[in-house]
């Protein structure tokens, strides 16, 4: 029996040949400096003329509000659409700012994201995906996102040596759609028979989120293992 050992965690994977991966809270964590450097940038960069303590309580509301929408209708709700739902509920003009005012706050982003990067949340991960690999049996990343885009988060598993492992990776602002969308999970489905025939039920979906990763891929026909930190 192959067993996946996470710290003390275990997975069984023995009758499955392909695994699918989410990203946050499942693989990494936030770097606990980013977000509150990342929401001063906001308040200075929109001269928002409120406290910094207001600025994070709006900026964590939207956050939550966002994902919860995503999970209910399976869509992805675009980064900049977020940007200004918050600046409108800090009482800034959004009329001020074009889109192309908003690529420039989020390249600032970027670079804050990528100095303070996300971390691993178990010290075992590279070699964890060695030997699934090993096995032959192959790996992909199934992610829903927000304030930070697929493009960017590529940067992260590619500076922990995690990019190669994975046969492709599908993130919601790239595709439209968010976990728990059955459609998005038929991406999941379609991509890996591009690799070998696999049957659903040969698929073992990881994740932390009972709704978007567990409910979404069980619903769709795969096998889920719901991660409890």
């Amino acid at each position: 029996m192959f067993l996946i050992k996470i710290k003390s965690l275990k997975i069984n994977y023995t009758n499955h040949s392909h695994l699918s991966f989410d990203l946050w809270l499942t693989l990494i964590k936030s770097n606990p400096e980013f977000k509150s450097k990342r929401n001063l940038l906001f308040k200075d960069f929109f001269d928002v003329d409120t406290t910094i303590e207001k600025v994070n309580d709006v900026v964590r509301y939207y956050d939550a509000l966002c994902n919860n929408i995503n999970e209910r209708t399976g869509l992805n709700i675009d980064t900049y659409e977020i940007y200004y739902l918050i600046l409108s509920a800090l009482n800034v003009n959004i009329n001020d700012y074009d889109t192309t005012k908003l690529e420039l706050f989020y390249k600032e982003t970027e670079l804050l994201f990528l100095k303070y990067k996300p971390e691993l949340l178990y010290d075992n991960i590279p070699q964890l995906f060695k030997e699934i690999t090993q096995q032959e049996k192959t790996i992909n990343l199934l992610s829903n996102t927000a304030f930070i885009k697929g493009n960017t988060l590529r940067k992260i598993l590619s500076h922990y040596e995690l990019d190669s492992f994975f046969k492709f990776q599908i993130y919601s602002d790239e595709v439209g759609l968010s976990k728990p969308n059955n459609e998005i999970f038929q991406m999941v489905f379609n991509q890996a028979n591009e690799i070998k025939p696999i049957t659903k039920k040969g698929i073992l979906h990881v994740g932390d989120n009972i709704v978007a990763d567990y409910n979404g891929a069980i619903n769709f026909g795969f096998d889920a293992h719901l991660l409890k930190l």
